[in-house]
Parts: C-alpha cells; structure tokens; sequence
C-alpha cells in the first residue's frame, strides 16, 4: 500500500499497486498525449507560416516584375514620343526650307512636300507599329506572370497536401509503432503480444529469451514448435532493435543482418525475423513484411505490428509442408537398418580397398627390389665374365713367354743371359 496526499483537499489516503499502477499509467498518457497535441500543433503553426510567406514572397515577386515592366513601358512611350516630336520638328522645319526654296516651282514644292510628308507618316506608322507591339509584349508579360502565379498557387496547395499527409502518417505512426505508450521496451512489448496469444493459438510453442552466448553473441528470442510425434514444424531466430528519436547516431537495418544470420545458423533455426523500429521514415520497411532473401537465406524485416502476423505466415506455411516431413521422417525410420548396413558395408570396402592398396604397393616394392637386385648380379656377372677373359688372355701371353722372346732384338739381355748359362 502506498500513501498519496490530494493536491486539493491536503488529506492523505492508500492506494494499492495496481491502483496506483493505474494513476501513473494514466499521468503518462495525459503527458504523450499532451506532447503530441503541441508537436501537432507547432508543425500547423509551420505550415500556416510556411504558406504565407510562400504567399508573400510569390505577391511580392508578381508586384515587382508588374512594376519593373510599367516602368519599362512608360520609358518606351516617352522615348518613343519624345523622338517622333523630335522628328516631327526637323520635318516641320524642313518643309519650311522647302517652302521658302521652290516658292518658284509649284510642282517641285507640292512633289517635295508629298514626299516629306509620306516620310514622316511611313515613320509614323513605324513607330505605332513598335509602340503596339511592346503593348502586346506587356499583355503576354502579365499573362505569363498570371501563369506562374496560379502554377506557384497549385504548388503551394500540393506542398500543404503533403505536409498535411505527413503530418497525418507521423501522427498514425506513433499511434502505431511507438512502444512508449506500454511504457515497455520493444522487446517486452513483443513477448506480451505472444503472450497474449500463446493460451490460444501457441499452446505447443517454444518461445523464450535466447540466454545462451557461447559463441559470443546472441538473439533476442527463439520460436521453436514441434508436432506430437517430436519432428520440429518450425524454429524462428528473433531480433529486436528500437531507437529513440534523441538517438544521435542512427543504426539501419542492415547493420544487423550479419549477425542474425550467424546467430540463426549456430542455433539451428530455420528463419530469422528482424523486428525494427529503425529507419522509420523509409517507404521500404514501412510497407509491410519485408522478404530480404536476396541477401540472407529465409530472413525478413517486419515492424512491431506485424510480428505476430510474421509468425502466423511461416507457421502456416511449415504446416501445409508438415505432411511432407512426416513421411520423410517414417520412411527415414523404416530404412534405418539398410542404411547402417549400407553403411558397414562402405566401410569395409574402403577398409579393404585401403588395405589392398597397402599390400599392394608393397609387393610391388619388392619386385621393384629383386629386378634392382637382378640388374646388379647381372653387371656383377658381366664384369666377372670379362675378369675371366681378361685372365685367359694374360694367361695364354704368358705361356707364349721364352727367353728367346725376351732377348729377341736386346743384345744385352743375352749377353746376360748367355753367361748364366
């Protein structure tokens, strides 16, 4: 039991936890909800500003390029008159020279005249041309801006729209996706939403916080099911990243696709489900269930809203598959004895293919060392045969030795000889 004191009436009173649970829950409510309706209201009051001053900026534009062409108009008709004057001066003046010059000749006085006055008209005419023209460019000026003023209106009109459409899915998306309002962490907002469930729809499911870090990391949590038989239906490695909007370094999605891989692969699950609350103004992650495959086999990246709809899909699917993995499991256990005999058998032919290979290798050493062997009796046997000879021949020149060989041709030798005897 807690004692609060009314702010009002100074009298203290008890409450109990759930009483008081219930007050600061209703506190942090009325505090978001306060929150909210002034960042509402202060991106209005940006908006509001935004659109007048775009009305300003686009009246004043329009104003000044109406004041710089007036301007520019009423140059051109005072130049343009000041020089037809100019002009109509000369001429008058002209004429009158011409007058007093062929005061003689009627004919040249009327042909000159007519010819100065023609003149004076054609240039007349030139410069009403010049003037109706640059009238002409001034109309097609104001239309112009009156264009680009309705275009700059219509642009205005779709920023608006856009920023109301905005403002609306900010707004939708923190009704939606913001797990502040539990007053929980994203982690714990998904475990009470299975919870929530797990009476009814998860009865035989397996779905508890991955505690186990030897290969120095791990999930968040781990979904495993398996039908009565004990054959798994499905195994679901889970991760959950949420970041505040004060965070100043902002991690996307990406970054951890890696390591759930490696986790879901060491723990032996079968998908990986990334619940994010990252990137949150990307149109990519906000669509939906986002299948990313293409970079990570049977791995996806779904918000808060749609973890459980992510467990109900891939649970259906693995049931439909189900029946498949039944018989592949009977038939598995129906062939076990021809598998392990199979397997004795693969054995023993590789034992003896080994052991024969050994042998031989062996025999054939030994041939290999009597044909050496062979080889060298047979040169021994070469040599000894030319000994042989070799000896006969020395043998036969030494039964052909006499004294009359040895003295032959060597007097002293006789002589020697000759005396011994």
């Amino acid at each position: 039991m807690n004692e609060i004191i009314c702010p009002n009436c100074k009298k203290a009173f008890k409450v109990d936890e759930a009483g008081f649970a219930d007050i600061a829950k209703q506190v942090r409510d009325h505090q978001f909800e306060e929150e909210l309706q002034n960042r509402l209201n202060l991106a209005n009051r940006e908006k509001e500003s935004a659109v007048e001053i775009a009305e300003a900026n686009i009246r004043n534009s329009f104003l000044e390029k109406l004041a710089s062409k007036d301007l520019e108009l009423a140059q051109i008709k005072a130049l343009a008159s000041a020089e037809l004057s100019e002009k109509l001066n000369k001429k008058e003046a002209e004429i009158v020279q011409l007058s007093a010059k062929i005061g003689n000749s009627e004919v040249e006085k009327k042909l000159a005249v007519n010819e100065a006055v023609q003149k004076i008209e054609k240039e007349r005419d030139t410069l009403a041309n010049n003037l109706k023209t640059k009238e002409l460019e001034k109309q097609n000026l104001e239309i112009n801006l009156k264009q680009q003023f309705s275009t700059d209106l219509q642009n205005k009109d779709a920023i608006i729209k856009y920023k109301d459409d905005e403002i609306a899915r900010v707004k939708d998306m923190k009704l939606k996706l913001s797990t502040k309002m539990l007053g929980e962490s994203l982690e714990q907002h998904c475990e009470i939403e299975f919870n929530k469930l797990r009476a009814t729809a998860f009865q035989k499911a397996y779905f508890e916080k991955d505690n186990d870090a030897k290969s120095g990391s791990k999930g968040d949590f781990i979904y495993r099911e398996t039908d009565d038989a004990g054959n798994e239906i499905i195994s679901i490695m889970f991760e959950m990243k949420n970041e505040g909007d004060e965070t100043a370094t902002k991690k996307k999605n990406d970054d951890f696709l890696k390591e759930l891989d490696k986790d879901r692969n060491e723990k032996k699950c079968e998908y990986a489900v990334l619940v994010s609350l990252l990137e949150g103004e990307s149109e990519f992650y906000n669509t939906g269930i986002v299948d990313v495959s293409y970079k990570y086999d049977k791995m996806y990246v779904v918000r808060p809203q749609f973890f459980i709809p992510i467990i109900t899909l891939l649970r259906n699917a693995a049931m439909n598959s189900m029946h498949y993995k039944t018989e592949l499991a009977l038939v598995r256990s129906q062939n076990i004895d021809i598998t392990n005999f199979e397997d004795k058998m693969n054995t023993f032919k590789e034992g003896f293919s080994r052991n024969y290979d050994l042998a031989s290798r062996k025999f054939k050493e030994a041939i290999d060392g009597i044909d050496k062997t062979i080889k060298e009796l047979e040169k021994t046997k070469t040599a000894l045969l030319s000994s042989e000879n070799n000896l006969r021949l020395a043998n036969e020149k030494t039964e052909d030795l006499t004294i009359k060989k040895l003295t032959h041709g060597n007097p002293t030798m006789k002589g020697k000889f000759d005396e011994l005897k």
